[in-house]
């Protein structure tokens, strides 16, 4: 049986993963992790995620818990996951983590400290978004510099991070199979007299209204012709597919950082 930690426990991911985890026969949820002021500190984790009442409580204390779990499943603020993540490493268990929002320097302490154990982590772990990723590489490599490239996403109006971290996702790939350097070809948006559009810039924009689980299309945009593709999430489940796919794998893998590519390909 594989115990698994739920950090974020009381969000809509956390909560969601809670409801995949109780309906695996090789998994069960162990321990669910919150902030120390959250208002459902205490309650039953399964009574939180609407399943009723599994023994598990919420608590703030994750070393408390860890030795009690095999995999901490990660869903919350960069800052917190970057604590979570040295409490795993010290415990010498396993982590999955969905996190996104890090800035340059959060991001170097994930790649610090990630490689110490066995850990997963993507910037969107549904399938098919992953899937999206390849095809958009195979695009870019057979149209290259003769169509301009935009990346645009929509996600809820209670989204803290803008471009999301699959859009990023997205315009580093094409980035990097085009040849470029994201840091100096990425235009976030545009506003007043900008100029015209240059052959290499990669646009990224992003859209935020009402309950948008989260869509993301890249146009690859020719003279005469343009191509899109797009993911539409009509909910959030695929996210908590992926990362409960992702907890099982890491069960048997290496120490290192592994892209959900290893899990899903």
């Amino acid at each position: 049986m594989i115990r698994v930690i739920v950090n974020g426990a009381c969000g809509r991911m956390g909560k969601m993963i809670t409801q995949g985890v109780s309906e695996q026969e090789d998994m069960q949820i162990v321990g669910a992790i919150e902030f120390s002021e959250h208002p459902q500190l205490g309650q039953d984790v399964g009574e939180v995620a609407g399943i009723g009442t599994i023994g598990v409580p919420v608590t703030s204390d994750l070393p408390a818990i860890l030795d009690d779990g095999d995999v901490v499943i990660e869903f919350t603020s960069p800052s917190a996951t970057i604590e979570h993540l040295q409490n795993v490493v010290d415990a010498g268990k396993r982590m999955v983590i969905a996190t996104t929002g890090y800035d340059e320097e959060e991001l170097a302490q994930v790649h610090a400290l990630a490689p110490q154990i066995p850990c997963v982590m993507a910037s969107n772990m549904s399938v098919g978004i992953n899937v999206m990723l390849q095809a958009i590489q195979l695009v870019a490599n057979v149209l290259g510099d003769d169509y301009d490239v935009e990346v645009i996403e929509a996600h809820h109006n209670q989204k803290v991070d803008s471009p999301s971290g699959t859009a990023l996702r997205m315009a580093e790939v094409l980035a990097q199979t085009l040849d470029r350097n994201l840091s100096e070809v990425g235009v976030y948006g545009r506003h007043g007299i900008v100029g015209k559009r240059t052959k290499k810039e990669i646009g990224i924009h992003a859209i935020r209204g009402g309950d948008l689980a989260g869509d993301h299309t890249v146009l690859f945009v020719g003279t005469g012709d343009r191509l899109e593709i797009t993911h539409r999430g009509q909910n959030r489940e695929p996210l908590a597919r992926g990362a409960i796919r992702a907890a099982r794998w890491v069960m048997g893998a290496p120490k290192g950082l592994h892209d959900i590519a290893e899990v899903l390909f």
